[in-house]
């Protein structure tokens, strides 16, 4: 007797779907991003900007809290990839120049 398995409903597939997307542009961005020592060691030497310099250009409330921050390669500059939660609870993902 052959027994078919349930369909996932289109929510789900879709929710799949996204989570599948995410992944790999997560990978995908990983390799183009500088690991801590590099950051440290492009500050040092004046490659970029501190992620202080440049939060305050971007005027960035000094209350937010910093969630993660990265360094990436975006089209042959470096920019600064800063995930922010702002006193008023709303969270954002913010994409500044490094330079």
């Amino acid at each position: 007797m052959k027994t078919n398995a349930p369909k996932p409903s289109a929510p789900i597939a879709l929710a799949l779907a996204l989570a599948l997307a995410l992944a790999s542009t997560g990978q995908s961005q990983a390799q183009a991003c500088l690991d801590k020592r590099q950051i440290q060691e492009a500050v040092s030497s004046g490659q970029i900007a501190s992620l202080d310099t440049v939060l305050a250009r971007a005027g960035v409330d000094a209350g937010s809290e910093i969630l993660n921050v990265q360094v990436c390669d975006e089209g042959g500059a470096l920019v600064y990839v800063i995930g922010v939660l702002s006193p008023d609870g709303q969270a954002k993902n913010l994409t500044l120049s490094a330079q």
